[in-house]
C-alpha cells in the first residue's frame, strides 16, 4: 500500500487529479483500447474534479477515450433527480470535458430487475478487460463505495440496505432531512473493486481519521472495508493531515520517507 500524506484537502485533490492525468497520459488510450476508470460521487472526489477539468480546459488532457464507470447509485431516484451519483457525475465532471456519451456507464437506480442490473453492470467491466484506475472516498466507519462495515470481501455489485450511520451522514445532501435519504443503493462489491488493476482512495478531513487508522494499522476486516486495500498489489490513499491524526507517529512518518526516497517531494 502506498500512502501520499499531503497538508490539506486542496494539495491532496490536486496530487490526485495530476496522478490521474498521468495514468491515462501514459496509458495512451485509443477507441480499441481505452483507459477504463471507476469514479465515486459525494464531497471526496470534488477538489480533483476541479483540478481535471482545469488541466483539459489548459488543452494538456483528452478524455475522449477514456470510460467511465460508477461506483454506486441510490434506489429509486432517477438520473436526473439533483440528489443522484449520475446527476452528481455530470454536473461535476462530465458535461465540462470531451468525454464520449457512449464511454460513460452509469447504474440505473431506477431499475425493475436489481439482480439483472447488476449482473449486467459486472458484465459490462469485464467486457472492456476490467478497470484500470477505480477511485473512491471512504465512509467514516469505513465503508468503500456503499459497501458497509459488514460486507463480505467476496461481494459483487449488489442491492444494499444503507446503515443508519450512512443516512445520518447523507442527509446534509438531503436538506438535512434523513427521512428523504433513500435506504436501498447499488454498488459495486468489495472484489469488484479488488479486480481493478489499480485502486486510490481519497480521504480528506479528521472525520476520516479513525477509518484510516483501521484500515492501515488494523488488520483486514470485514467491519472496516477500507482494509481490504492492504491485499492489493496496486492501492493508493491520498489523504490530508488531518485524516491521518490517529496514526502513530512511526506509521507516519515510515509512508513520508517512503514517497520522499522513492518519489521525491
Amino acid at each position: 500500500m502506498r500512502m501520499v500524506i499531503n497538508s490539506d484537502f486542496e494539495k491532496c485533490s490536486n496530487w490526485a487529479a495530476d496522478y490521474v492525468a498521468y495514468k491515462i497520459k501514459a496509458a495512451k488510450p485509443t477507441k480499441e483500447k481505452p483507459f477504463v476508470m471507476a469514479l465515486p460521487a459525494g464531497s471526496s472526489p470534488l477538489g480533483m474534479f476541479k483540478r481535471l477539468i482545469d488541466i483539459f480546459k489548459r488543452g494538456k488532457i483528452s478524455f475522449q477515450n477514456v470510460v467511465f464507470f460508477n461506483m454506486c447509485e441510490y434506489v429509486g431516484l432517477s438520473k436526473n433527480d439533483k440528489h443522484s451519483f449520475n446527476y452528481f457525475l455530470w454536473d461535476k465532471f462530465f458535461n465540462h470535458i470531451d468525454i464520449k456519451k457512449k464511454n460513460i456507464h452509469l447504474m440505473d437506480g431506477e431499475t425493475k430487475d436489481f439482480a439483472k442490473e447488476c449482473n449486467d453492470y459486472e458484465k459490462l467491466i469485464r467486457s472492456y478487460g476490467g478497470i484500470d484506475l477505480l477511485i473512491a472516498g471512504v465512509g467514516e466507519d469505513g465503508h468503500i463505495a456503499f459497501n458497509e462495515p459488514g460486507s463480505s470481501l467476496a461481494s459483487r455489485t449488489r442491492l444494499k440496505a444503507l446503515t443508519r450511520d450512512t443516512i445520518r451522514t447523507n442527509a446534509k445532501y438531503f436538506d438535512n432531512n434523513e427521512d428523504n435519504v433513500p435506504k436501498l443503493a447499488i454498488t459495486i462489491g468489495i472484489a469488484t473493486i479488488m479486480d481493478a488493476r489499480e485502486v486510490m482512495v481519497i480521504a480528506a478531513g479528521d472525520k476520516k481519521a479513525e477509518a484510516l487508522q483501521g484500515a492501515v494499522e488494523g488488520s483486514v476486516n470485514h467491519m472496516c472495508p477500507l482494509s481490504i486495500l492492504q491485499m492489493h498489489p496496486h492501492a493508493i490513499i491520498a489523504c490530508d493531515e488531518e485524516a491521518t491524526s490517529k496514526l502513530k507517529a512511526s506509521t507516519v512518518r515510515y509512508f513520508n520517507d517512503n514517497e520522499e526516497s522513492k518519489y521525491g517531494r
